[in-house]
């Protein structure tokens, strides 16, 4: 079966609130599946029933801290083992990207404002905490005056220790040290750099 998340923020298959939060997704090419987090470990997710399932293990892929998972009706439809989160100081988490994307940004702006809403996965490396995903979100936090983010471990991936080096090259070392950039600069710098990497993997 053929999933797609939407990456896009206008799309008017889906409701603003589920786009801004990159939760919605076409199942088999054409079936929209929206997923909502309503908390730090709760979603609802509507649409064609037959497609949940694959959606839903599509959506962890990068939100493994949402474990249970509502219909519109408020019945249960998914529930897995609860992730542990902890506290963390924002400027002790070192991201493994350089870039924020302006866009992106903005659509984060509307579904977080307060620390609890901050939750990224992060990997320990050198004895460092390092953010493996949810960097805007952490940029967002830092310009909000945020002193913590709530964190959970999970598995790095290939490419980590590259990303890792080349973010320390480039002198980022916290959610601080992130450059904000305008939509289309964000694609030709950090999207560009990612594509060139994984081809030289694949070579």
């Amino acid at each position: 079966m053929n999933i797609t998340r939407i990456n896009t923020y206008d799309d008017h298959r889906f409701s603003q609130e589920a786009l801004n939060q990159h939760g919605c997704y076409l199942a088999n090419g054409d079936v929209p599946i929206e997923i909502k987090i309503i908390s730090q470990s709760e979603a609802i997710i509507i649409g064609d029933e037959t497609y949940f399932d694959e959606v839903i293990d599509e959506f962890r892929f990068n939100s493994e801290h949402i474990t249970k998972f509502y219909d519109e009706s408020g019945k249960i439809v998914k529930k897995f083992k609860d992730i542990e989160l902890f506290k963390l100081d924002i400027d002790k988490i070192q991201p493994i990207q350089f870039f924020v994307d302006k866009d992106k940004l903005e659509a984060v702006k509307t579904f977080v404002h307060t620390e609890e809403d901050v939750v990224i996965p992060v990997a320990m490396h050198d004895g460092t905490y390092v953010s493996l995903d949810g960097h805007t979100r952490l940029y967002l936090a830092y310009t909000l005056g945020f002193k913590h983010a709530y964190a959970y471990f999970s598995e790095d991936f290939d490419g980590f220790d590259y990303f890792f080096d080349e973010a320390r090259k480039r002198n980022i070392y916290s959610a601080k040290d992130l450059i904000l950039l305008e939509h289309e600069e964000y694609v030709e710098k950090w999207d560009k750099f990612c594509d060139e990497y994984y081809m030289t993997r694949e070579e």
